[in-house]
């Protein structure tokens, strides 16, 4: 999927609500200049801003990029992505191809990523969002940066898990890029009452 046609997804939701840009950054922490360049298709967007555009807008990522966006139905049965048929998009650091997007109220985003990072530059880079994601190296090599300041270096047949809540940010260390597959969370509300001690509700 294009900049430009995730950048009208996002508009028409937001047009959806009655919100104005001002009050979409104030709902979802993310400036008003990011928000209006997303929209017109001039800025691609890391998978922190996109996990918080979706938060505030009450719209799963997968959703968003589905090819029915906004009227997904309830999973009925097995959700099959065909080898390359999962929707790509390029972000900051990664080529996202976001696998099931049309079943909606996923407990988790699956994802088979594209690393093509070159180097860290710094704080900047970080990525931080609710919840927790796993890696696993389908082919070539790459680092893993922390805030903590722990890099972690992941071959093939590696895996990771890790709170993302924790800043962190994925660079290609082999010739080719690498290539992943992984699973994020939200924090969900399970998650969130097993985190304070409290008995989990019911599904």
């Amino acid at each position: 999927m294009s900049p430009a046609a995730l950048g009208q997804r996002l508009r028409t939701a937001r047009k959806r609500l009655g919100w104005t840009l001002t009050q979409l950054a104030e709902k979802c922490d993310v400036s008003i200049t990011t928000i209006s360049r997303a929209e017109r298709g001039q800025l691609a967007l890391g998978y922190e801003n996109l996990t918080a555009l979706g938060r505030a807008l009450d719209i799963d990522i997968g959703s968003l990029f589905a090819s029915n966006a906004g009227q997904a139905q309830p999973t009925q049965g097995p959700v099959v992505t065909r080898a390359g048929e999962g929707v790509a998009y390029r972000g900051l650091s990664f080529t996202y191809e976001f696998l099931a997007p049309n079943a909606p109220g996923k407990p988790f985003e699956p994802v088979l990523g594209t690393v093509h990072a070159r180097e860290f530059n710094g704080p900047q880079d970080y990525a931080r969002h609710a919840g927790h994601e796993f890696v696993f190296v389908l082919s070539g090599e790459i680092d893993v940066h922390f805030e903590s300041g722990d890099t972690v270096r992941l071959s093939k047949g590696d895996s990771l898990y890790f709170d993302s809540r924790i800043g962190h940010a994925y660079v290609t260390k082999s010739k080719t890029l690498a290539k992943v597959v992984g699973a994020i969370t939200d924090e969900s509300e399970h998650i969130a009452f097993a985190r304070l001690g409290h008995p989990q509700s019911s599904y």
